[in-house]
């Protein structure tokens, strides 16, 4: 299995390293490595850096692989039948993407609506998860939050019911590492494999196909799904057991969400000194804390319009999950826990289904309160 992920990542990437997977048969394999062997031909390009880290588990070590996209696969090699269940922000234009490759989707909404422009491009619709699953070689589930996840796997006409040896079920929704490793447990059950796959972006990194998947879980399924990744992104790292990539995006989106509460502050404070607030965009943006995020939310932020991209509410929900993954390991994140009481200010505003940067109006609203 190892040789067969290295060999097939170095063969559709042009990776220019081998790179080493642990063998389930060969617990010694377990052991970090970071030892890289020589190019295998000058012809290949040098990958995106291999990052290390320590697995969730205590009970061994793992490699993470990093693959970046350059080419992507060419419509004859799509074989597969693929389902996708969730059609949101995110979900619509990643499901797009796949069609628009030359892909066969199958796709399910709870709002039917919601698949129509899918259906005029050529995918095909089921009325169930399990249908979806029970049509399709691997399916893909994009939803709002754990309990939304967990239902749409394994609740009633679920698409656990659907799956079975040879199928593969790939779950790209944001949820906590306990509801991944529950998924994972049910679709396993019925002898299929089970990818967590959470992205890094928002609603234009999916319509660009420049998503970053967070991967952990069954390797075969992680090289069966890879064309289908690389259609939707631009990066996929595989992290080893399923729980880790779910952990590495909730730390991402603590992280995020903890950076535009600090940026709305700066906003603010810039005004009140009688500072031009877009002059502040222009200057973090040229500086050593530039960000796409600061440059572009900066400019809207100013104009108090939030185009939703990334909804607040679910941004409050994931660092919300992160407190409790912190929780879990004992680990104070005092940042994000008083960034994570902004975000739900700004709920409680009714700005929850706004763009993330909407948290500004919670402190404008606190600004107000003050002078009253």
């Amino acid at each position: 299995m190892a040789a067969t992920l290295a060999g097939s990542i170095l063969k559709t990437h042009h990776m220019s390293f081998s790179l080493l997977l642990p063998s389930p048969a060969n617990p010694s394999s377990m052991a970090l490595c970071s030892t890289f062997l020589p190019p295998i031909s000058t012809h290949f390009r040098t990958p995106q850096a291999l990052l290390f880290h320590r697995p969730i588990s205590s009970s061994s070590t793992f490699t993470p692989i990093s693959s970046q996209v350059s080419n992507p696969t060419a419509k004859d090699e799509f074989p597969a039948h693929v389902g996708f269940l969730g059609l949101g922000i995110m979900g619509s234009p990643m499901a797009q993407n796949l069609i628009k490759a030359g892909c066969n989707v199958t796709v399910w909404n709870r709002t039917k609506s919601k698949c129509d422009h899918l259906i005029s491009l050529g995918a095909k619709y089921k009325p169930s998860p399990e249908e979806v699953a029970s049509s399709c070689d691997v399916t893909f589930a994009m939803l709002a939050d754990p309990e939304s996840a967990v239902d749409v796997a394994c609740g009633k006409n679920g698409a656990a019911n659907g799956m079975g040896p040879g199928k593969g079920y790939v779950d790209v929704s944001t949820v906590d590492g306990p509801t991944s490793k529950l998924i994972c447990k049910r679709i396993r059950a019925t002898g299929a494999m089970f990818l967590e796959a959470p992205v890094s972006g928002s609603k234009k990194p999916a319509e660009d196909g420049q998503l970053i998947f967070l991967t952990a879980g069954d390797v075969s399924l992680y090289e069966k799904a890879a064309p289908f990744l690389d259609i939707m992104g631009k990066s996929r790292f595989y992290l080893g057991e399923v729980g880790n990539g779910a952990a590495m995006k909730l730390v991402v989106n603590m992280i995020m969400g903890s950076m535009m509460a600090s940026f709305s502050e700066g906003i603010l404070l810039s005004e009140k000194v009688g500072l031009d607030p877009n002059v502040l965009v222009e200057v973090v943006s040229q500086g050593a804390i530039s960000s796409p995020m600061f440059s572009t939310k900066g400019p809207s932020m100013v104009q108090s319009t939030y185009p939703t991209a990334f909804p607040l509410k679910h941004q409050q929900k994931d660092l919300r999950l992160a407190m409790g993954l912190a929780e879990s390991v004992s680990q104070p994140i005092p940042i994000a826990a008083a960034a994570n009481e902004l975000y739900k200010v700004a709920k409680s505003h009714n700005l929850g289904d706004q763009d993330f940067s909407a948290v500004i109006e919670a402190l404008r609203s606190k600004m107000k309160e003050s002078k009253d």
